[in-house]
């Protein structure tokens, strides 16, 4: 189960980037992050570093 972004929460601060160890998520041309289901390897890193916990799993 990739992780998912909720948009309406995501603050666009890039937390999640950087903490990601497989660079499966990125930012939208909106300042939303964006995770690349393919590539995500469902560690949850990014859920744990999330300040406004905007992801969540599937």
């Amino acid at each position: 189960m990739p992780a998912v972004v909720d948009s309406e929460i995501c603050t666009g601060c890039e937390a999640c980037v950087d903490e990601c160890p497989v660079d499966a998520i990125s930012m939208n041309d909106d300042g939303i992050a964006v995770v690349d289901e393919e590539e995500c390897t469902d560690c949850e890193a990014c859920i744990d570093i999330c300040p406004v916990e905007a992801i969540s799993m599937k």
